[in-house]
């Protein structure tokens, strides 16, 4: 690929300033400036420069960033920045957007990329992609609850109740996958649908309440200790989080 197109495909700009960081020579490969705009270079492991800031060439970016509270998952924010508004500019210009949302209020692994079809293998219903979210609740957690939530509950606040009595096969009946108790206010919760305010309503429904909610995980990829809330890293391959 030449030099120009591996800059424009990487988000560093329209064609016309993707050739003027190349013959200022800002991008460099292997520490030498390439100052030829139609230069082949491989792309293959392929790390580069530009001012100094070194980038690794992916043919479609998935991102993992570590959300923190008060940002929203959304192109267009109301009430609180985008969660965009976290990554560099080159990120935005290649429109990454993120993969299913996370609620203002909660944090954790939140994916973002700007490949389509990976979006709909990771969101789509039938694909059963578990997520796992660390729970805090305002009531102990008893074993009782635990066994509702993997047998079934019918959401809050649904429209499918018909005089107090729960339709069989209504959509808004889910389960938990997993349920492990870590003490008694704290419980990781794995599901695989992704509705609206899923998880507060699910504890809601077995009387309970969420105080803090974060996704510590999505299909087999885990949020990194060692990351912080606002920080993002790469994702190297989708086979990280599929299998």
């Amino acid at each position: 690929m030449i030099a120009e197109q591996i800059l424009f495909s990487q988000g560093f700009g329209t064609r016309h300033e993707c050739t003027g960081l190349i013959v200022q020579g800002r991008f460099r490969v292997s520490g030498t400036a390439v100052i030829d705009p139609d230069e082949d270079i491989p792309t293959e492991n392929l790390t580069f420069e530009v001012d100094g800031v070194e980038w690794p060439f992916f043919e479609k970016a998935i991102i993992l960033l570590n959300k923190p509270e008060h940002y929203e998952c959304s192109l267009k924010p109301i009430h609180h920045p985008s969660v965009l508004s976290l990554l560099p500019p080159p990120l935005r210009v290649r429109k990454v957007q993120p993969v299913g949302r996370l609620d203002e209020d909660t944090t954790g692994l939140l994916l973002l990329t700007d490949d389509g079809k990976l979006i709909h293998r990771l969101t789509h219903p039938k694909k059963h992609v578990t997520k796992i979210y660390r729970v805090t609740l305002k009531h102990p957690v008893t074993e009782k609850q635990i066994a509702q939530l993997l047998k079934g509950v019918q959401l809050a606040d649904s429209p499918d109740i018909v005089k107090g009595v729960q339709l069989a096969d209504s959509p808004d009946i889910v389960k938990a996958v997993s349920c492990e108790k870590l003490s008694e206010l704290v419980i990781d919760l794995g599901i695989t649908q992704g509705k609206y305010h899923q998880v507060k309503r699910m504890m809601a429904a077995v009387s309970n309440r969420v105080v803090a909610l974060e996704r510590i995980r999505f299909g087999n990829l885990s949020l990194p200790e060692d990351l912080k809330p606002g920080e993002w890293t790469w994702v190297k391959s989708a086979k990280e989080i599929t299998g």
